[in-house]
Order: C-alpha cells, then structure tokens, then sequence
C-alpha cells in the first residue's frame, strides 16, 4: 500500500531535526543578532528604520517606544500569514529575548557614550554584519524567522529575482519612509542603515552562499508534531 505523502514527510522531518542542536543554533543566533544591535545603537549617528517607524507611532498613539515595537512586531507577523509564511519558535524567541539581550549588552558596556560620526560609522557597519550573521546562525536552525526578518524573507519570496540584500535596501527604505512621515527622527545613521545593511548583507550572504529564501521553515505545529508524534 501506498504510504501517505505527509506521513513521509514528517517522518523525513523528524529524522533530520535535532532539538538541542537547533535551540542551541536559535539562542546563539539570536545572541549574536542582538550584538550586532547594540552595535548599531552604540553608535549614537541616527535612528535605524524600524526604531525611527516605532518613534514616530509613538508620536502619534497612546504606546510609547516599546510598545510600539512590539506592534510593529505582532503586524509582521499577521503580513507573514497573509503571505503563507510559517511561524516558528525562533519567531516567539526573537519577540521575547532579542529586546532583552539588546538592553543587556547595552547594560554591561564598559564604553562611554561615542560621539565621533567616523567612529560611528565603522560601529554601524560592524553591527550590520553581526547581525547578518545572527540571522545566517539562528535561521539555518529552519524554526523560523524573527518577526521583522521574516517579513523581509516573505517579501523576498515575492521578488525572487531580487538579490535578498536588495529587498532589504527596498523594505527599510519604504519604513524609514513613513517612520519620517510619522515624526521619527531621521539621521545619517537611519541612510546609512538603509543602504549599508542591505549591501552588508548581500556581500556576506553572497561570500558565504546563503540564501534565506531557499530555507524550508518548521511551523510551531511542525515542531510539535515531530516532538511528541502527532499525526
């Protein structure tokens, strides 16, 4: 007898995927993305795109900051349904720790405050590849993307023959758009993310032959069901 298509993919699924080995890769990933935006913070030259959009709802709305981000966080991830996109457990880890990690790196720095735009400068790009990598690490784990990366991977799908640095440069380009429209406060540092994190991502991702896209994601159900056997 024929065996189910979907009980040989769960079953090719479950083989292939380690749970200790893929928590490790998410929490390391997401780790490192974190760095790479402390990086960009630390570098004290400008709003990026998605802080400049959550300043100016902020603007404009009963939430402040904080709440806005995770607006923009929880919109992200509705776009991404639309868009047919799985939700993984590295969606829900990003939401709850990379905000956290964040603040503690910016916690135990032992640097004063920077106020040279060159040094700026080379601290921004330096977090753009950190946090490329972070997302190379935490991705290939295939439980998910963050809530805005994933957002940038659904539209990317839609324009395959669109380098995924490219789609980035387009997406934060159209944030960093209407984060100024709404008031958000845009800097060099907010160009300079917009052109730079997308051309740093390209650059790696392209040296390293990673692409994003190509990634087949578990849903959290997926996860479930190759953990406790659901059928």
């Amino acid at each position: 007898m024929k065996q189910p298509t979907n009980i040989k993919r769960r079953r090719t699924i479950s083989t292939d995927f380690k749970p200790i080995s893929s928590l490790f890769r998410i929490l390391l990933g997401l780790s490192i993305y974190s760095f790479g935006v402390y990086l960009t913070i630390y570098s004290n030259i400008g709003l990026a795109p998605w802080d400049c959009l959550g300043m100016g709802i902020a603007k404009h709305t009963p939430l402040d900051y904080g709440s806005s981000m995770v607006l923009i966080g929880v919109c992200a991830i509705v776009i991404q349904l639309i868009l047919q996109e799985r939700i993984g457990f590295a969606t829900l880890f990003d939401a709850l720790i990379t905000g956290r990690l964040t603040q503690f790196f910016i916690d135990i720095s032992p640097y004063p405050e920077n106020h040279s735009r060159w040094l700026g400068i080379i601290f921004m790009l330096f977090g753009f590849l950190f946090i490329s990598l972070g997302m190379y690490v935490y991705m290939s784990a295939e439980c998910g993307c963050g809530p805005k990366d994933g957002l940038l991977v659904a539209i990317g799908k839609q324009m395959p023959k669109i380098p995924i640095g490219v789609v980035e440069i387009i997406l934060w380009a159209v944030v960093t758009l209407f984060g100024w429209m709404l008031g958000g406060t845009v800097g060099i540092g907010t160009l300079i993310s917009v052109l730079g994190a997308g051309a740093v991502m390209h650059l790696f991702y392209t040296v390293i032959h990673f692409e994003p896209r190509k990634l087949r994601h578990r849903s959290i159900k997926d996860t479930f069901s190759i953990l406790f056997d659901w059928g």
